[in-house]
């Protein structure tokens, strides 16, 4: 199995980018579009856990203003072949709040990349 193929790793800093820049502007469309649109998927918060496509896009519909605004410190992507890879960040809120970090799994479906699985958490505390 190929581990780290640049062209993959490419790929998903895209996508990750994507990803950042739609949170950043609170762009549900490009959000909800980066998930995998499926029962199975699954997105852990800071203060949430959500079970399903349904419960991810409804949590970001009601979600007034959006994420709270952060600037991200670290980065890495590792990939496991052609259709696998893990997006790992460490980010700083921008209000002076707890740095945390994100983890997002990848899958290459027939729909395109997509993220099945995500988790965000705070370093030393909730808010």
């Amino acid at each position: 199995m190929k581990i780290d193929d640049p062209a993959i790793i490419q790929v998903l800093s895209v996508l990750a980018e994507r990803y950042e820049s739609a949170l950043m502007s609170n762009d549900l469309p490009v959000l909800d579009s980066l998930f995998w649109q499926s029962a199975k998927t699954v997105r852990f918060g800071v203060g949430e856990n959500l079970y399903g496509i349904d419960e991810v896009v409804a949590f970001r519909a009601r979600r007034r203003g959006g994420s709270p605004q952060r600037s991200v410190i670290r980065r890495t992507i590792t990939t496991f072949g052609d259709d696998f890879g893990v997006v790992n960040v460490e980010f700083q809120r921008n209000d002076g709040g707890p740095a945390g970090r994100q983890s997002q799994s990848w899958v290459r479906l027939q729909e395109g990349w997509q993220i099945v699985s995500a988790h965000v958490s705070l370093i030393g505390g909730r808010s």
